[in-house]
């Protein structure tokens, strides 16, 4: 077994006899594979919870920001959207500090619950024509919950899986859980549009807008049945026995260990998701409205063409893990970070078209892009922090760098289509695109690196 560094702040002498005493047994296939479809689907239905809020803007700016000019109530119900991305951090933190201390799977049986109580409670909210300003701070606080819940949910889901996985798989496995949580948000779309289509353009305004966010806690409960069996990674038991075995003096708290050795990674980890934010918060968020208001496009058509370019988005998740276990962290990251500056121009140019086909080609454009860097971006991340603190770390560089990047980018976005040119979005996704092929270069390799270690010496 592998000794722990000084990054998990513990001696020589107590590693050493913790690594004779622990006996290191293969855990069967079919363990792995049960955690490994828990953890994913578990994500898919969390997923869906915070997702539909952002496929649901149009409406909600409708009912909840009445007074405002139409430009106007879409920034500010994009802001709303924002607001989860800065609950996200503080989220993290605590939870990522659970994680390491008490368990993976503690975390994410408490974060589905609270996913899942925001969620349905924004279905059950009255609206601004009913008890007036008091509805949207009270939408606002619903959002403030989804994203506490997420922070903990990215984080604990990366740790569990990341943790869990065979040898060689890492971003196999990774990108898989992913595949379900991008299938998530394609499903919340087409959900919206089966429901526009069914009850038509005035009942859907109207209350069936409400039915995706009442479903999303009933979708919860699923998801806490799934992982209600499942137990903490080996490979974390293993890194608590250590931390336990050292010395009074060396035993320290996740946070105080990131502290001293991980603010590097940190930074890496930060830059590192900044254009898998932009990209897919762009693809997630911005695009559905921007289609409608910019290509003319029906709501429906406007969804049905967003959900399919999702689900190439979620295909290329697994794909562009396993080409991360192949070939390495880096070279895939430096590939996708530029395929996402070479295709803005056009891809956004095909989406203000008019025309619905166009539209889907440009989508799938960003999407093969935002896909490849995306699926081994969620790889790399979790394993540039050691066991020992790896949840808390990941926590508070994932979220500072979604709150920095994906938090921001549909306002960013919708404020450059406005201010300056229907397709000015386009480059923001080139200048971000470049930044991750330029990180790409500079980040360590982590294909290859022991977890209990990592990069950390």
């Amino acid at each position: 077994m592998t000794t722990a560094t000084d990054a998990t702040s513990l001696s020589n002498g107590a590693t050493a006899m913790i690594a004779a005493d622990t006996p290191t047994e293969p855990i069967p296939a079919n363990t792995t594979k049960r955690s490994l479809a828990a953890a994913s689907i578990g994500n898919l239905c969390e997923i869906y919870d915070f997702a539909i809020f952002g496929f649901s803007v149009p409406v909600l700016s409708q009912h909840f920001f009445p007074n405002a000019d139409p430009v106007t109530a879409l920034l500010s119900t994009f802001g709303a959207y924002g607001v989860a991305f800065l609950a996200r951090p503080f989220g993290g933190l605590l939870f990522g500090m659970m994680a390491d201390r008490v368990g993976r799977i503690a975390v994410l049986s408490v974060s589905i619950w609270l996913m899942a109580l925001g969620t349905m409670v924004i279905g059950l909210l009255p609206v601004y024509a009913s008890i007036g300003v008091a509805a949207p701070i009270l939408l606002v606080l619903c959002r403030c919950a989804q994203g506490l819940a997420m922070g903990g949910e990215t984080t604990g889901n990366s740790a569990f899986v990341l943790e869990s996985a065979p040898p060689g798989s890492r971003g196999r496995w990774i990108g898989w859980t992913w595949f379900f949580g991008y299938t998530a948000n394609a499903a919340a779309a087409l959900l919206i549009t089966i429901l526009q289509l069914s009850g038509g353009a005035e009942a859907y305004a109207d209350w069936i807008w409400r039915v995706p966010f009442l479903m999303g806690g009933m979708i919860g409960l699923v998801g806490f049945w799934l992982r209600r069996t499942l137990d903490d990674p080996q490979e974390f038991k293993d890194a608590q026995q250590l931390k336990e075995t050292a010395p009074e003096a060396e035993q320290v708290n996740s946070l105080q260990s990131l502290g001293r050795t991980g603010k590097r990674s940190i930074f890496n980890v930060i830059m590192v998701q900044a254009p898998l934010a932009v990209g897919a918060n762009m693809m997630i968020a911005f695009l559905y409205p921007f289609l409608i208001r910019e290509g003319g496009l029906s709501a429906p058509s406007a969804l049905f063409s967003n959900a399919a370019a999702i689900m190439v988005l979620a295909a290329m998740m697994p794909i562009s893990g396993a080409l991360g276990d192949r070939f390495g962290r880096k070279p895939i990251l430096f590939a996708g970070g530029l395929l996402m500056a070479l295709v803005a121009f056009p891809a956004l140019m095909l989406a203000a078209s008019g025309n619905v086909y166009a539209a889907f080609v440009g989508q799938v454009m960003l999407a093969l892009g935002v896909g490849l860097y995306g699926g081994t971006a969620f790889t790399t991340m979790p394993e540039l922090f050691p066991t020992a603190f790896r949840a808390t770390g990941h926590a508070i560089a994932y979220q500072v760098g979604t709150v920095l990047f994906g938090g921001t980018a549909p306002l960013v976005a919708a404020w450059l289509s406005h201010r300056f040119d229907p397709v000015a979005p386009a480059g923001y996704l080139v200048f971000i695109g470049i930044v991750g092929a330029i990180v790409a270069r500079t980040i360590p390799e982590s294909s290859q690196t022991d977890l209990r270690t990592s990069v950390i010496h």
